[in-house]
């Protein structure tokens, strides 16, 4: 006669040759077996007591930031107006001056040139979520400088009957030596990076100079009254460390190397008021590195 295991759920069908009790207890035995797995499992899938949240995909930019730069600029100047007050000068008190104004004639063209820029920054950045806003203020060491030079002439009859001739030789020169940037920035930290855009003030330091020779010659058409007449005449002026204000826009990205530590992708557009007649502006695209504190 075969022995049945408690454990064996097919001797149910011997009930007749087991006690009743042995056969309540093997029920219950094969039961707990066969949910014991499920509820196991179960088990494992309940929170630990105590484990984190989950954390945000993306790297805090707050507290306070300093870093240095290096990068190409792009200096452009339009002289066309830079020579309207020496000419105005030397034609004070003329009929040509006062009917033609020769003074107002765009005498020099624009001028680009290039030249590495160097520079650093402190700021401060603060954060809600995602946004970053901050303010920094920067220092750029550029000192590239560009210059034009030029001639104009123009022949005129004024009204008191002389047929005359105005000819304007000039050259300019300006320099950025530095300037310095306050901006306010705002970005969106995604990952690791944080893209930006800003907008800010400038003043930059100048060094520059412009001399102008005008020929200015008269013959009276008969039979009006008077004398032949031809002048030349030369004026300059310059000026050395001229502080001129402006503002700034641009684009940029900082990468999170560590949490202490980033680079930076920069483009920078400055545009400066008009100086000696003369306008400026400079783009420049720059990298640098930064420490977060």
């Amino acid at each position: 006669m075969s022995r049945f295991s408690w454990f064996d759920c097919s001797g149910l069908h011997a009930a007749k040759r087991i006690h009743a009790r042995s056969f309540g207890i093997g029920l219950a035995m094969c039961a707990a077996v066969a949910i014991w797995p499920t509820e196991r499992a179960g088990a494992a899938d309940w929170p630990l007591r105590g484990s984190l949240p989950p954390q945000p995909n993306y790297v805090r930019w707050d507290g306070a930031q300093f870093g240095v730069e290096a990068g190409w600029g792009n200096f452009r100047n339009e002289f066309g107006n830079s020579t309207s007050p020496l000419v105005a000068f030397i034609l004070r008190n003329t009929t040509a001056e006062a009917e033609f104004s020769p003074s107002n004639w765009t005498t020099l063209p624009s001028s680009t040139t290039n030249g590495p820029v160097f520079g650093g920054y402190i700021g401060y950045n603060m954060q809600w979520e995602q946004l970053v806003v901050g303010v920094d203020l920067g220092y750029k060491y550029a000192n590239i400088a560009t210059g034009a030079n030029d001639s104009i002439s123009r022949q005129f009859t004024t009204s008191s009957q002389f047929q005359e001739s105005v000819s304007i030789n000039a050259r300019a020169q300006m320099k950025l030596v530095d300037y310095a940037t306050l901006r306010g920035r705002a970005g969106y930290a995604w990952g690791q990076f944080l893209p930006y855009a800003f907008v800010g003030i400038a003043a930059g330091r100048f060094n520059y100079g412009t001399t102008v020779t005008v020929h200015h010659a008269g013959t009276p058409i008969p039979p009006a009254p008077g004398f032949p007449f031809d002048t030349t005449d030369t004026a300059s002026t310059g000026k050395t460390n001229a502080i001129v204000g402006g503002v700034a826009a641009g684009l940029g990205i900082d990468y999170a190397v560590t949490p202490g530590m980033y680079l930076r992708a920069e483009w920078e557009y400055v545009a400066f008021a008009p100086v000696n007649g003369s306008r400026s502006n400079i783009n420049t695209g720059k990298v640098g590195v930064g420490a977060r504190f």
